[in-house]
């Protein structure tokens, strides 16, 4: 197999809107391929279904990005105080990962997602409250957006008027494109945050509450298991990770039901089918595109392929989800296809702590939008929708139609 990079072609538009067709291609030509992803990086991509189950869960492969040997990857962090900034779970090994896990992991328990789905429900009908006599809105902004930044600022206890400032430092710090970001804008983008931040740790110590960020205060300043710049990149990491994704699991998921009438028709007709919905919309275009870095601590071999220490690990599963051998006729949106083991939370010790609260949000944001839209449908051309750029996928604007009610 050519050992020479293939290069994911994300300043092409196309490959951005559907990047499926390109994937097969080259899942047929090899189970492991060296390519250039977003940002100029260069990693090696695992696509095969069984092959990313398994390197989900290597211990020779870590979330620690100081394992990487690519310069580029360090480049592509913020210069001031990069440590701190993926001093956190998502780039934590165990021992480490274990116990900042365990700090947070009681807020998102089955039991209390089910305690705050009646309030995401009460954000959705308030949210489309405001756009229901219009017969029009964008979806992103009015709606996709605001249901999971609503939630998570108001567990973590971030004022929602915040919202438009640290929605666009995460911006900056965390969406990629083609070519490698300015450093520039990464300094400043990161710098606002930790001081946006400070400034409101700051404000917790001296008025507690009962939200998370005050639970981990408590968990730093008089049990210190955790050090000041953990406790601001568990923040920062919270924050973003808390609606990111799913803004783009509710957007990309109505775009995908829009583009797939019949299921769109069947989910309406039979709302039951909601929970194996969301799950086959995560399978059939998830939010991580095409996967989840891990890092190779030693020479390993994967499907065969020999990667070196410290090379960057792509663990394809944007790819593996449509894997033929897992998934028959894998390129069909089916949601009535059921529980298919996908991969688009991960597996293993990392797997998504917050996948019960976006399957619950996606849950209420999609059907309360398919019960309260009747005649939904695209406002523009399908060609006309933009894609994100690079490892987080969802349409940038949604526009829509539907019949107004004038009496909402």
């Amino acid at each position: 197999m050519s050992q020479q990079p293939v290069v994911l072609p994300y300043a092409d538009p196309a490959f951005v809107a559907n990047p499926f067709a390109f994937y097969r291609r080259l899942r047929e030509d090899g189970p492991v391929r060296r390519a250039t992803i977003a940002g100029g990086l260069d990693a090696w991509l695992v696509m095969p279904y069984e092959e990313c189950l398994a390197a989900l869960s290597d211990p020779r492969l870590s979330s620690d990005v100081c394992q990487a040997s690519d310069p580029g990857l360090r480049r592509q962090l913020p210069v001031a105080e990069r440590e701190s900034m993926v001093s956190n779970m998502l780039r934590a090994d165990p021992p480490d990962h274990t116990r900042l896990r365990r700090l947070v992991s009681r807020a998102f328990t089955a039991r209390r997602v089910a305690e705050l789905r009646p309030h995401v429900q009460e954000i959705a009908d308030r949210l489309l409250d405001a756009v229901v006599p219009t017969g029009r809105a964008e979806l992103i902004g009015d709606f996709a957006l605001p249901v999971p930044v609503t939630v998570i600022s108001e567990l973590l206890g971030v004022p929602t008027s915040d919202r438009q400032d640290f929605q666009r430092w995460v911006d900056d710090l965390i969406l990629r494109g083609p070519e490698p970001p300015d450093p520039a804008v990464l300094d400043r983008g990161w710098r606002r945050m930790r001081s946006y931040l400070t400034g409101l740790l700051a404000a917790k110590r001296a008025r507690p509450g009962e939200d998370l960020l005050s639970a981990l205060i408590t968990a730093r300043d008089e049990e210190h298991r955790l050090i000041e710049d953990e406790l601001i990149s568990m923040a920062f990491l919270l924050l973003a990770a808390g609606y990111i994704t799913t803004v783009n699991l509710i957007g990309g998921g109505i775009a995908a039901l829009l583009a797939h009438p019949d299921q769109l028709r069947m989910l309406r007709e039979d709302p039951a089918l909601l929970p194996d919905a969301i799950e086959e919309l995560l399978r059939y275009d998830g939010t991580l595109n095409p996967g989840i870095a891990r890092f190779a601590r030693e020479d390993v071999s994967i499907a065969g392929v020999d990667i070196p220490r410290g090379a960057t690990v792509l663990v394809a599963s944007a790819i593996a989800d449509r894997d033929p051998a897992q998934f028959p006729d894998p390129d069909r949106l089916d949601i009535t296809r059921g529980d298919s083991a996908h991969l688009a939370f991960g597996h293993g010790i990392h797997y998504c702590l917050g996948a019960q609260l976006a399957r619950m949000e996606g849950q209420v944001a999609i059907g309360t939008a398919l019960r309260r839209l009747p005649d939904l449908a695209l406002g523009v051309s399908p060609e006309e929708l933009r894609w994100r750029p690079g490892g987080l996928r969802g349409p940038e604007r949604l526009p829509v139609t539907f019949t107004p009610d004038p009496s909402a």
